[in-house]
């Protein structure tokens, strides 16, 4: 089986490829990634020569590039992790995130389409159904409505229905995963936890947005990844997943625990003005995937702490 990894070389994309590479030995890897700000050759650096790895540098943008890609190594299954995914950044910058999370994505299906791959996975997020108050509120489920509220949201959101869209009017075979927020080791520091990490060892204010109150639901990044195998393996074509951990936590208190991991005082922590659109709440119900037999195996009270030390060392 040869398997296509956009965007390998990312931090979810990254622990993607080195778990499916250590579950499944017979199989081929190729890693499609541009290499933009948040890629890294280092994550991957470990299985860089192997001989049934291949690194491919490019852009999904590039309707040339992919279909070369695509008729030399003619993947069986592609698993589309490349996207622009910083929700700040779409505030200030929303066309990269249209013209890579839905333009890209669609030269990709079309390239699935001319070589008939065997399956087509697109990893979304929870964000595409928009904010829950903060108190009540059921999680989100595969059913509820889309509702995205920032341009990454809106760009996934949009990626997501394109997906489907191919699956009704051409029966390619695809399926989708929504994955609420991810940590663990290899994460680029503008997201919450590296970044805050990083401030702290610095000695710097960490900017909290409002109040700190707005909550998350956190997974664990590998837990994330043996979900998108269970789907390949299990999944419906034509379905989407929802893949969540159930740890609901404020950003605030999150902040503290990491301030607590490392022996850094509160007065660090500065609120700053809150994010253009911040959405107050995700919660997410992995119902339907743990019926077919997945469930998360790490909590971020035995984790969170390893996490930080991997962090203290490397930033």
């Amino acid at each position: 089986m040869k398997i296509l990894v956009t965007g390998g070389c990312g931090f979810i994309g990254s622990h993607f490829l080195r778990y499916m590479m250590n579950a499944y030995p017979d199989d081929s890897f190729i890693c499609l990634d541009a290499l933009t700000y948040a890629g890294n050759k280092n994550n991957i650096v470990d299985f860089l020569h192997r001989s049934r790895f291949t690194m491919a540098e490019g852009n999904i943008r590039d309707t040339v590039f992919v279909d070369a890609l695509f008729a030399t190594y003619k993947p069986d299954i592609v698993v589309h992790f490349a996207a622009e995914t910083h929700v700040d950044r779409s505030i200030t910058g929303p066309q990269v995130f249209l013209e890579t999370n839905v333009i890209g994505t669609g030269i990709l299906l079309d390239a699935c389409l001319r070589y008939g791959i065997e399956r087509f996975h697109h990893v979304s997020t929870d964000e595409v159904y928009g904010t829950l108050p903060l108190q009540g509120g059921s999680p989100f489920t595969e059913q509820s409505p889309l509702h995205p509220t920032s341009p990454y949201a809106a760009s996934k959101a949009s990626s997501d229905l394109l997906v489907l869209s191919y699956y009704k009017t051409y029966g390619l075979p695809v399926t989708i995963s929504r994955c609420s927020n991810n940590y663990g080791t290899h994460q680029y520091p503008e997201k919450l936890i590296p970044l805050m990490i990083q401030k702290a060892l610095q000695g710097k204010p960490l900017p909290v947005y409002g109040d700190g109150l707005n909550v998350r639901d956190w997974i664990h990044v590998v837990d994330h990844c043996k979900a998108i195998d269970f789907t390949l393996q299990r999944g419906t074509v034509g379905d989407v997943y929802n893949v969540g951990a159930g740890e609901e936590i404020p950003n605030i208190k999150l902040i503290k625990q990491i301030l607590d991991a490392l022996g850094k005082p509160y007065e660090l922590i500065t609120y700053v003005p809150d994010r253009l659109g911040h959405d107050l709440r995700y919660a997410i119900d992995s119902s339907k995937l743990e019926s077919l037999g997945w469930k998360p195996e790490y909590t971020m009270k035995d984790t969170l702490k390893g996490i930080v030390e991997w962090y203290r060392k490397r930033l």
